[in-house]
């Protein structure tokens, strides 16, 4: 049976080349006469594989010596906690709310203190990203909160807030490793991996040093508190470590792709062969306002809820899988993440056009 073109948002496609290694060293890894899965994370040849993930990741983003970076678990929904029970001194934040993830963070952080929205595109579904260059920020927040990639909606953040000084935050899960990044405009930087990295069950925090402290919040988990973690660098207690496995070998594949440039580069050609066909179409549409649009997840529609289930029904039986819309918007979406090559794309936007010749 040959793979098919996985659209999927998450659990996610991985480079072909990943898979096969893993295969190939299922059973028996590079001497150790056993599988990774079944590996003490505290033997030798397991702190070879977190550790050399940790340093291919910093390479690949530049990540400053002042930076930790943690391979964590719970995914990102659990940093919507883990984030004011660590960073919230003075039990203020800001956090600007342009999508369902963001919304989800903003409520977590009103249990622990006063979450400020700043700013919303709501209004109008979400399929913005607000104007942040000059936002009304009271001057004792302890951080502002983006999702920098909205990956229901397919919007991104082309500039960052303007935080006037103070720490941003950003989930970064659905464009992690996608383009180049400044990892000092952050205090913290974060994503669940299952999107663009790896399997779902681990969750990469980057965070600046003089964040991590002592001082959380009372009735902070132990398990919660980023000093443990990164007093323990990701062995605490036993990470994802099959999963971290997987995460530093897509690390090696993207060095060996030529880094977070060509990666870009390639990304921007991916999703202008889908953005050109949806602004010719008279059938489909794109539903994003064209500069804050992502490189990574383009949802469409065709205004018809009928239509739209015979499209994602027969590209599904075409070996184009996985485009339905969430479930909150509907309609179709088509993510094209790092591993998913432009032949993909191509050959999606080729059915697209039959399928309108077929329904106009």
């Amino acid at each position: 049976m040959s793979r098919v073109y996985n659209f999927s948002a998450g659990p996610a496609v991985l480079p072909e080349e990943v898979l096969k290694e893993t295969a190939d060293e299922m059973k028996y890894y590079q001497g150790s006469g056993m599988s990774v899965m079944e590996m003490s994370h505290r033997s030798k040849v397991y702190d070879k594989i977190i550790k050399d993930a940790e340093q291919d990741l910093r390479d690949l983003m530049n990540i400053p010596d002042n930076y930790k970076v943690l391979f964590l678990q719970g995914g990102a929904s659990q940093q919507f906690a883990m984030i004011p029970m660590n960073l919230m001194k003075n039990k203020k934040a800001g956090y600007i709310v342009t999508g369902q993830w963001a919304k989800k963070a903003y409520q977590e952080g009103k249990i622990y203190g006063e979450a400020i929205e700043l700013a919303s595109s709501a209004d109008k579904t979400f399929s913005y990203i607000p104007d942040c260059s000059d936002l009304d920020i009271p001057d004792d927040v302890d951080y502002v909160y983006i999702c920098e990639n909205n990956t229901i909606y397919g919007t991104k953040f082309k500039e960052l807030p303007n935080t006037k000084g103070h720490t941003l935050v950003a989930d970064v899960s659905s464009c992690f490793l996608s383009e180049p990044v400044d990892v000092e405009k952050y205090g913290v930087i974060y994503g669940g991996v299952q999107k663009n990295i790896g399997p779902a069950g681990v969750v990469i925090v980057i965070i600046r040093e003089d964040l991590i402290t002592e001082d959380t919040l009372p009735g902070t988990p132990t398990m919660l508190k980023y000093k443990i973690h990164a007093d323990a660098q990701s062995l605490y207690n036993t990470p994802p470590a099959y999963g971290i496995y997987i995460c530093g070998k897509v690390f090696k594949w993207l060095k060996a792709q030529g880094g977070l440039a060509e990666m870009k580069k390639r990304n921007e050609e991916k999703a202008k062969v889908l953005y050109d066909f949806l602004d010719e179409s008279k059938l489909f549409k794109g539903t994003v306002v064209a500069k804050d649009r992502s490189l990574m997840n383009v949802p469409f529609v065709t205004g018809n809820e009928e239509l739209d289930a015979k499209f994602v029904k027969e590209a599904t039986e075409a070996g184009f899988v996985n485009l339905k819309g969430h479930r909150s918007v509907g309609g179709m979406r088509a993510s094209i993440y790092n591993a998913m090559p432009i032949e993909g794309v191509k050959k999606l936007v080729e059915f697209m056009k039959k399928f309108e010749s077929e329904n106009a």
